[in-house]
């Protein structure tokens, strides 16, 4: 049958620049498909939502065998992931207060002016590599404490643990496992050994936080350090630059709205919500069930592989009117571009603070803009799904 095809043909390079209609025709097969490797696919909103914050879905991979290490709190299940996750928190300031992600509001600000003041009429840029990739790198070091210098270094270690938590279905995932592995260990060595650095002489930033902590409680093992710093610094930014990328790729296929922005900037906020629904940074998850769960009269069975296909939720017609159509003035947009549940990305505020501040400083100059290639060469990660380039004549 087609439909156990469906995965394969989703994470195919040839269906990155547009996997909507595979989604479409994923949600008209139902709620739950089977694929041909053995996992289970499943593509629509109630459901997904209902499965995100199912305690019965598990994030370890330690289930299946697939590691020995303990993983980063992203892949962790209650009560290591509470722990780990309330522990990488803490440097952000307390619940309900002015904390570290608002009081970065002017240094984003400072580096998207910085950015964005070569940007004249006539130029041709590339918003990856001219804007989107570095304002998120800057805002991570800067809230870390890494030095932007050694930005070509985490780069490669970070494309190739992106590379290793891709959805492969059918694939030896042999070298591109073993690449990971090696790049989250010296990733998470050179983490450990700036933050042993500033023990006693700690900076303002998330690494001396870590190395410094008063409380025995509340300290990070060393491996624990490792883990969470190297996801903090990837997620830190790659799905920001995504979510920047398809944003602006967006707009200027549907330039209508960019003088309805320009013209009521209050809307932005609003837009990035309905960015975040219509083109995510983030497009599936993996869950394992810890017990058989009945999803729609269909069995998923413990220990299996459970791909959640976030994005053809946040294009559900049972949930979102006329789900195909971007408007950025959607007056109902609870998606699933950040997960759900207890994994909701903690990142979320940072990115959508990120994503304000840099398509509230691009739209300017997007008035008469072009796009060069469209649609443009997107990079390999089915999962993280956004273009490696996009060429735009100012």
């Amino acid at each position: 049958m087609d439909s156990e095809t469906l995965l394969a043909r989703i994470t195919g390079y040839a269906s990155r620049p547009d996997p909507y209609p595979l989604y479409a025709e994923l949600r008209e097969a139902g709620p739950v498909v089977r694929q041909a490797d053995g996992s289970y696919l499943v593509g629509t909103y109630h459901e997904l939502s209902a499965l995100l914050h199912d305690p019965r879905m598990s994030v370890d991979p330690r289930l299946r065998g697939e590691t020995t290490h303990k993983p980063p709190f992203l892949r962790l299940d209650d009560p290591e992931h509470h722990r780990l996750r309330t522990l990488a928190m803490r440097p952000f300031g307390p619940p309900h207060s002015p904390d570290r992600v608002d009081g970065m509001r002017g240094e984003i600000d400072r580096i998207t002016k910085e950015l964005t003041d070569p940007f004249e009429a006539g130029r041709q840029i590339d918003i990856v590599d001219d804007f989107a990739y570095p304002l998120p790198v800057a805002v991570i070091c800067h809230l870390l404490g890494v030095p932007r210098e050694d930005e070509p270094l985490f780069r490669a270690w970070s494309d190739a643990l992106v590379t290793a938590a891709d959805v492969r279905p059918g694939e030896d995932t042999t070298e591109a496992d073993k690449a990971g592995e090696q790049a989250r260990i010296e990733m998470g060595g050179y983490l450990v050994n700036l933050a042993e650095q500033r023990r006693g002489r700690p900076g303002d930033d998330m690494l001396s936080a870590f190395a410094n902590e008063p409380d025995p409680a509340l300290r990070l093992t060393q491996e624990e350090l490792a883990e969470t710093a190297v996801l903090l610094l990837i997620a830190g930014h790659e799905t920001t630059v995504n979510l920047i990328t398809n944003g602006v790729l967006t707009f200027l296929r549907h330039t209508e709205h960019l003088d309805r922005l320009r013209g009521d900037p209050g809307l932005l906020p609003r837009a990035v919500e309905e960015l975040l629904r219509y083109e995510p940074p983030v497009h599936m998850r993996e869950r394992i069930p810890r017990d058989d769960i009945d999803v729609a009269g269909t069995v998923l069975p413990r220990g299996t592989s459970v791909v959640l296909a976030l994005a053809s939720g946040n294009r559900d017609p049972k949930r979102f009117p006329d789900p195909d159509r971007f408007d950025p003035a959607r007056p109902d947009v609870e998606h699933l571009g950040f997960g759900g549940g207890i994994h909701l990305c903690f990142g979320g505020p940072l990115a959508r603070l990120e994503a304000q501040a840099a398509l509230g400083a691009l739209i300017p100059h997007l008035g008469a803009a072009r796009l060069v290639q469209d649609p443009p060469p997107y990079r390999q990660s089915a999962m993280l799904r956004g273009p490696r380039h996009l060429t735009v004549q100012l």
